[in-house]
């Protein structure tokens, strides 16, 4: 047999989908929201309503250069000063642009626009914001700032590259984060109904490696007491679309448990650098989406679910997505395999390797 062949061939299933869990997922998937699964990520298409159903800002659309042009200005920004000065001073509707250059410092804004009217902060990539170093603090931190777009700009040299606490209504579009210490974008403490889109991440977990996912969604449920009161991390409905993810030593995409009804699509994922994770892509959370993505050189296996905690990470739909993992492993591996669905359009390759320990469905 061929090493690369399809998701038919290669399936060896272990225990057959019961049509009861079959439905359940199917109508989960339906329930993410149904102006949810239409809902357009190219940037040529409309992309004014967020994952649940709820107004996100718009975003905005790329030049010929493939930079993402940035509105007019209200506020130029040519040191790390002005920056401070601008993030603390921010009102709804405001442009902070980024002149190309480097922003030395640790930089964190409380202010929030509105729901048609967010604050926009952007730059090139030749706009880099520089933490210090990977061994402590965040390079950039919306700390319960909601109505942002963050774009363009490059991010580096931190523990973690951009971390957003209970934000919604947020884009995150366009950014490079690279050369960090542990995770590149983090959306936690209850941040629903974002976009983390078109992002380019690369060379995390510099500190500990187990640390280092490129997108990490949520809280695990050891940081829940220190994060939401001791209960799940509901950072719902967020969609995560279109990011090219490598040189990760965890996960490209962690998605924790607590979390619910989000979307995960046309993702690129190149594991060959993953040494404290198994997986591209682990989900613990319920009714997520993961559809149209592509991964490479994983260690083991390609997408994951798992029930870290009772009634977690189930209910989850993969479908169109493409597994290439060089050698043996799963392609999809989904425990508990009640209520996942595994859809036959799914493919996988890679020397030994097999779709999944579950039958998959047309």
């Amino acid at each position: 047999m061929s090493d690369y062949t399809s998701a038919r061939s290669t399936r060896r299933p272990r225990r057959r989908v019961t049509l009861i869990a079959v439905t359940v997922a199917i109508l989960s998937a339906i329930l993410i929201g149904a102006a949810t699964i239409a809902w357009a990520v190219s940037r040529t298409t409309d992309s004014d309503r967020a994952p649940g159903g709820q107004a996100s800002e718009s975003a905005p659309a790329d030049d010929s250069d493939g930079q993402f042009a940035c509105p007019d200005a209200s506020v130029e920004i040519t040191t790390a000063d002005e920056l401070e000065k601008a993030l603390q001073d921010a009102e709804p509707g405001d442009v902070l642009n980024l002149a190309p250059g480097r922003y030395v410092g640790e930089f964190v804004t409380t202010q929030s626009g509105r729901q048609g009217d967010p604050i926009t902060l952007c730059g090139t990539g030749e706009s880099v914001l520089d933490g210090g170093g990977i061994k402590g603090g965040y390079v950039l931190h919306l700390d319960g700032a909601t109505h942002w777009v963050l774009q363009g700009f490059s991010v580096e040299n931190g523990q973690k590259g951009v971390m957003a606490d209970g934000t919604t209504g947020t884009t995150i579009q366009g950014l490079a984060v690279s050369q960090i210490g542990d995770e590149a974008i983090h959306l936690r403490a209850g941040s629903s109904d974002n976009q983390v889109i078109d992002n380019t991440i690369s060379d995390t977990g510099l500190r500990k490696p187990k640390f280092g996912e490129g997108i990490y969604i949520g809280t695990a449920e050891s940081n829940w007491c220190d994060i939401s009161n001791c209960k799940p991390d509901e950072s719902d409905r967020n969609l995560v679309a279109g990011n090219d993810i490598s040189g990760t030593t965890s996960e490209s995409v962690d998605i924790k448990e607590g979390t619910t009804g989000g979307i995960l699509r046309d993702n690129t994922f190149d594991g060959s650098t993953i040494t404290g994770a198994d997986s591209w892509v682990d989900v613990k959370g319920n009714d997520w989406l993961i559809e149209g993505n592509t991964g490479t050189n994983s260690p083991e296996d390609g997408f994951q679910t798992h029930e870290i905690v009772d009634g977690w990470g189930t209910r989850n739909v993969f479908q169109n997505n493409t597994a290439d993992l060089g050698t043996k492993g799963l392609g999809f591996s989904l425990k508990p395999e009640r209520d996942n669905v595994l859809m036959c359009d799914n493919t996988v390759s890679g020397s030994g390797a097999e779709l999944s320990n579950v039958e998959c469905v047309e």
